[in-house]
């Protein structure tokens, strides 16, 4: 999964930079670069999901109001 730009006509670097970090966010690859900037055990990968789970089933629901 490669992340390719092509510079516009007219586009300045800073401009380039910005859309290609935009991208990189977007495909979520920053947040998975940071997050395996250190090793997790797999005890620790199970808890953090676990975790993750717990809190997407608690999560309250928006009221629909008519």
């Amino acid at each position: 999964m490669a992340i390719r730009i092509k510079a516009r006509p007219g586009e300045s670097a800073q401009q380039l930079m910005r859309r290609f970090k935009k991208l990189c966010e977007k495909e979520g690859l920053t947040k998975d670069i940071k997050r395996r900037a250190y090793y997790e055990k797999p005890s620790e990968r199970k808890q953090r999901a676990a975790r993750k789970s717990v809190k997407r089933v608690d999560a309250p629901r928006p009221v629909k109001r008519s």
